[in-house]
Order: C-alpha cells, then structure tokens, then sequence
C-alpha cells in the first residue's frame, strides 16, 4: 500500500471508511465500525440510506454517460466499491475519464493500487472546500478539459459541510467553470422532521463535528441556476429507478412504499444551460 496509507488515524472515525462499512466494505477499523453500528443496530432499517444513494449514483452515471459526457469529477468520492463511478462511465462510453476527490489518505492508497492500469481514471487527495486546488492539480488538468463538457459528482458528501462552508456556493463555483451542456449531480441527506432523522442528525455531529440534514427548500437551493432534469429533485430510490427483473418482485421499485429512511436522501441531476 502506498505510503499514504502511514497517515491514517485510526482514533478518529473517517466519513469514508464508515460509508464503506455500512456498504459491506472490508477498508475499515473498529472505530469506524463503531459508529456504522450506531445506525445498523440502534435505528434498523438505516443502512437503506446508504444502499439508495449507491444505487441512484450508478443509474445518474450510467445516465449522463449515455448522454455523451466523457468526463466525470466526483468530488468527495469515497472508497472504492462495487461499480465505481469510473465503471460505470465506462461500460457507457469506454473512453470516458473519472477523476476521483477526497481528503481520507486511505481513499488514496486504495485507489492507487485499485486504478493501477487505468490510465483515464485517477485519485487525487485534496479538500471539496478548497476547489481551486482541485482545478490546479495536475491529475485533474491532466485529465479534464474545462472547455468541453464535465459531470462533476457530489454524491452524498455537501451534508457533511456545515453552513457557514457554503456548500451552495461550492456547486456555483464549479457550476461557472464549466461549459455549457455539463451535468451535476447531487445527493443529500432530508430532514424528515422526525425521531429518525433527529437521531441520526445528532450520531454525525457526534462523530465527526459537522454535517447537518437539509431542507427540500436548501436542497433547491444547492443547483443554483442549473436546470434540473426530470424527475427532479427525489428521494435517491425514486430517480429513474430501473424495473424489477421479472420474477424477482413482482412490485417495481417506483411502485412500492418506500421505508422512512428512503425519505431522507434526496437527489438529483442538473445540466448547465
């Protein structure tokens, strides 16, 4: 493993490792598991937050893929898991190129090992809240080109700023250095204004400090000026969900009661004009 991998602290749970936890993931450490075990044994059901937003990300991929962007920035990005946004893009349109974001070293050092042979794929260790740095690397210079289009991808990460780090203003700053015809997409946590979301609200300041759930009027708000694409701004199990292979259930996924947790991550994909 690189050397990267020596920066890791192992006393402080890491936002990654513990959606890598709950995802069935194996790059964890007890005191990741610790707090993913909060929301698998104290509020059951909850882990359905993290499997929607999975699933909705891979369908918005495959998506703008088939709509013809060949590059992706996924801002935030995680550990790498099972269809990886490059994955995906790629299985759309081969030669499509994925810069992947995030501050965790072992994020890092896993995608190193991970995209190895991938030269259109990297992963670059840099803060969401520091974008110029992240225009300015050269991986990401490299490999996106600001004057064609670019999906940037922030999937399940702007509920982890706090208000006063202007997520809004985060998406606006890349929403105005890309061209015309380039896609966002976002996922987010709701507030439901319930005993279920109080909870879970109260486990993420906890455990890491920061991160609050949203409004449907401030999760409106983080698109700015994009022009949301239809169906809009959903829960993630809502967006474009796929038919149910035949046999398998016989009431498809847009059909169904969705559970209380489903209600509690939001998303949607934006093109910019």
């Amino acid at each position: 493993m690189p050397d990267s991998a020596a920066q890791i602290d192992q006393s402080k749970p890491s936002i990654a490792r513990v959606y890598d936890y709950l995802l069935g993931g194996k790059d964890n450490y007890a005191v990741d598991r610790q707090v993913g075990d909060f929301f698998i044994k104290d509020l059951p059901g909850s882990v359905g937050i993290a499997y929607a937003n999975r699933q909705a990300l891979i369908r918005a991929v495959g998506n703008i893929a088939r709509a013809g962007v060949r590059q992706f920035l996924d801002i935030g990005s995680g550990l790498p898991t099972a269809d990886n946004v490059h994955q995906v893009a790629q299985r759309n349109s081969p030669d499509a190129r994925v810069v992947y974001v995030d501050n965790d070293p072992i994020v890092l050092a896993h995608g190193h090992a991970l995209l190895a042979t991938d030269d259109r794929t990297t992963v670059i260790h840099a803060d969401l809240r520091q974008p110029q740095e992240i225009y300015d690397h050269p991986d990401v210079q490299r490999l996106i080109d600001f004057g064609e289009p670019v999906a940037v991808v922030f999937s399940a990460i702007l509920h982890h700023l706090n208000d006063d780090e202007d997520p809004a203003g985060l998406v606006r700053w890349w929403a105005d250095r890309v061209p015309s015809g380039s896609y966002f997409y976002i996922s987010h946590f709701r507030t439901g204004h319930n005993e279920e979301t109080a909870a879970a609200e109260e486990k993420l300041q906890a455990s890491f400090g920061r991160g609050r759930w949203r409004s449907d009027a401030e999760l409106a708000a983080l698109f700015g000026d994009l022009e949301l694409l239809e169906p809009g701004l959903v829960p993630c199990s809502r967006w474009r969900p796929e038919p149910s292979p035949e046999g398998i259930d016989k009431i498809g996924p847009a059909e169904r009661e969705m559970t209380v947790w489903e209600h509690l991550i939001y998303c949607a994909v934006a093109k910019k004009p």
